[in-house]
């Protein structure tokens, strides 16, 4: 374990509650709470044992003061979050008297933790690697029961020893061939041009079936980014209105009533919806309409799925057929809504770039299709209904690193095959080794370490 100063910081979200928690973690966590720290007779406390949970009072440094009246819990080294002396202080919600208590710890010897130093020092302690380090923070960003299902999993290790347990494989193969190489004398089994391809191909099979993963990955991690779009008065905010089943948007009969995008979530059997209504796209002299239309295009590059909204009860403009031709490189399904006139004016037929998308008929004012229009989005992205793969990859940097190891081992394998000199394929096996060891942070630079951590929360 390496050694370090005591850091402490507010380790609960900072406002009235019913209690916030200050976490102290370090050589000197025990010897600072004694000088602030007395139990409920008013009696300094000598013996912490670990795992216990003390009550008493917070007070002032070296005066009288009672601050708070709190718990005090102890966790030894190295069988603590950090892997070090952890003290966390439970104290009444609110603040000031949390923020009090935190310059006395101060005052006391501890310095303030910068963001997500307490995890950093569980990966540099060797209690967590990089990928479960950023599980930790993926679990606290999670905003649906997917979201943090995969983060769990990764978690646990789930995701790191898959990567070891390819990495071991690897380097096996590697010793294989140099030892063979080296060592002709001895009575090694000898690795062969193709012995070693197909080795490397079921490694590279492995390597890409976690790279397929990451498609549905993504999006169970970060979300959908779902956008709304067409001609002014389809109907574009009454169905964000019926998807959300509440009144977000302003909806009325006049044409470009909405100016802006308007952002949203919503929960799809817990896979996070992104959804973007968005002002109506047509020619327009009005500037701020103008600047509307101008985001609504920005957002169609940017989106996921593009929910492509008609007009059923009139046929199709200059503006539609426009609008269609903007997004027939995208993923989009569409929409033909206010089925509840009963008037089908609409001529889709002969638009090729409709020839093989999911047509729905809607009402978005009275919610009738919306269902169909869930069901085709989960379609449309998920092959397992919804079901979070333990091994599934969520997080991008590592897609890069997996990728990179996959180009490696694809040139191992056109190494043997063009030249079927057996050892110049362990350069590339060794890069491919040093590109999987980046996920788990055994091979990764320290500015790649801090800028991980640099987005996670004060106080993790």
């Amino acid at each position: 374990m390496k050694e370090f100063d005591t850091i402490c910081a507010i380790s609960t979200s900072l406002g009235v509650g019913g209690i916030s928690i200050i976490r102290i973690s370090g050589p000197k966590a025990v010897s600072i709470i004694k000088k602030i720290f007395k139990d409920k007779d008013g009696k300094v406390v000598n013996q912490f044992k670990s795992y216990s949970i003390k009550y008493g009072y917070i007070y002032k440094l070296n005066s009288d003061e009672v601050l708070d009246e709190v718990l005090v819990s102890f966790m030894k080294g190295p069988k603590s979050y950090t892997g070090e002396d952890v003290i966390e202080i439970n104290t009444h919600g609110g603040a000031f008297i949390t923020n009090r208590i935190l310059e006395e710890s101060v005052l006391a010897g501890a310095r303030l933790a910068e963001r997500g130093e307490f995890t950093k020092r569980a990966f540099l302690n060797g209690r967590i690697d990089l990928a479960q380090s950023e599980a930790v923070n993926d679990i606290i960003n999670a905003e649906t029961d997917s979201s943090a299902k995969a983060a769990i999993y990764q978690s646990k290790g789930i995701i790191s020893n898959k990567i070891k347990s390819l990495r071991e494989k690897i380097l096996l193969l590697t010793a294989n061939i140099e030892a063979t190489v080296d060592y002709p004398e001895e009575d090694l089994e000898e690795v062969t041009a193709y012995d070693g391809i197909k080795k490397i191909t079921e490694l590279s099979l492995e390597i890409n079936k976690l790279i397929e993963s990451f498609k549905e990955g993504k999006i169970i991690r970060d979300g959908l980014d779902v956008v709304i779009i067409g001609k002014p008065n389809v109907g574009k905010s009454s169905l964000l209105n019926s998807l959300l089943q509440e009144n977000r948007a302003i909806v009325t009969e006049i044409p470009g009533t909405t100016r802006d995008i308007i952002e949203e979530h919503i929960n799809l059997d817990g896979i996070l919806i992104k959804l973007t209504d968005t002002a109506g796209i047509r020619d327009t002299e009005d500037v701020i309409e103008k600047i509307g239309v101008e985001r609504s295009k920005e957002r169609i590059i940017e989106a996921d799925l593009i929910i492509l909204v008609f007009d059923r009860s009139s046929q199709l403009s200059k503006e539609d057929l426009e609008i269609i031709e903007s997004v027939k490189d995208k993923n989009f399904v569409v929409l033909l809504n206010k089925s509840d006139l009963n008037e089908d004016k609409i001529n889709i037929e002969n638009i090729p770039e409709l020839k093989d998308k999911k047509i729905i008929n809607i009402s978005a004012k009275f919610g009738e299709g919306i269902g169909t229009l869930k069901e085709e989005i989960k379609n449309m992205f998920f092959s397992n209904n919804l079901e979070v793969s333990a091994e599934g990859i969520t997080n991008l940097r590592h897609i890069e690193a997996l990728i990179r190891a996959e180009e490696s081992l694809n040139a191992a394998v056109d190494t043997l095959k063009n030249v079927s000199a057996v050892d110049l394929a362990s350069i590339d096996l060794k890069n491919a080794y040093i590109s999987l060891g980046e996920i788990t942070g055994e091979s990764t630079s320290e500015d790649i370490i801090n800028k991980i951590f640099e987005n996670f929360c004060l106080g993790k």
